[in-house]
């Protein structure tokens, strides 16, 4: 019997978006490729922002969607919820800004309200390609030592003294786009939760499951096994 996931998918859903039906469509090559049945379910963003803490770890991963939201603040709360929960996350395309604002809020990194991030520098309303460079051992391992290209509608900048501090204390940079600009970064001292510019689900197809959305749903797998062996219910 396949194993079976439950994945929280935290967005504003709207099926003529590609950007979200292709987030459902990758689940689906993911799932077939790691021979396990996953049930995802869609939760608006100002429906999350209701939910207690422990209705979190009620599911086996969080995907953060691709926008547009509908209600940035909301998202903020919801993402941190999540990480503080220690369940897998998984960000594509705008919440990596609000990733990054969330830790900016919390570690306090920004007192004089200075602009430390970039709006967005994509095109307006259309995906452009991004070349994703891995610079990580994990994800070389993951992108078979292969630059790939994405596509993403998304792209933000870091003011360098604020990145600095990120990459020493707060995340690991697992790959870096044409730019020369982190595109996928990972928390420090998080089981797993990782984020990245593009939306890599748009380039998955049922023969080439994206690897980011495999190794999002695989990490999902290990965490739900593991609250299934310390008697936790996932």
């Amino acid at each position: 019997m396949a194993e079976r996931l439950k994945i929280a998918i935290i967005g504003d859903f709207n099926f003529t978006y590609n950007s979200h039906h292709a987030t459902n469509l990758a689940i689906e090559h993911s799932q077939n490729l790691l021979d396990i049945e996953v049930n995802y379910y869609w939760i608006r963003i100002h429906e999350a922002a209701g939910f207690k803490d422990s209705q979190y770890v009620n599911y086996d991963g969080i995907w953060i969607a691709p926008g547009p939201y509908e209600n940035v603040f909301f998202l903020s709360g919801v993402l941190d919820a999540a990480i503080k929960a220690n369940v897998p996350v998984f960000v594509t395309g705008e919440g990596f800004k609000t990733l990054l604002e969330v830790l900016v809020r919390k570690y306090n990194l920004n007192p004089n309200q200075e602009k430390l991030i970039s709006d967005n520098l994509a095109p307006e309303s259309q995906f452009e390609k991004i070349e994703v460079i891995p610079t990580s051992k994990e994800l070389l391992k993951l992108y078979k030592d292969l630059p790939r290209v994405e596509l993403g509608s998304a792209r933000y900048s870091i003011y360098p003294q604020l990145l600095t501090y990120l990459k020493n204390e707060l995340i690991d940079i697992e790959a870096e786009n044409q730019f020369e600009e982190p595109e996928v970064v990972s928390l420090k001292n998080h089981p797993y939760c990782v984020a990245c510019m593009t939306v890599p689900q748009i380039c998955s197809t049922r023969e080439m499951p994206h690897p980011l959305v495999s190794a999002f749903l695989n990490m999902s797998l290990q965490w739900s096994k593991d609250n299934k062996r310390n008697g936790k219910t996932g």
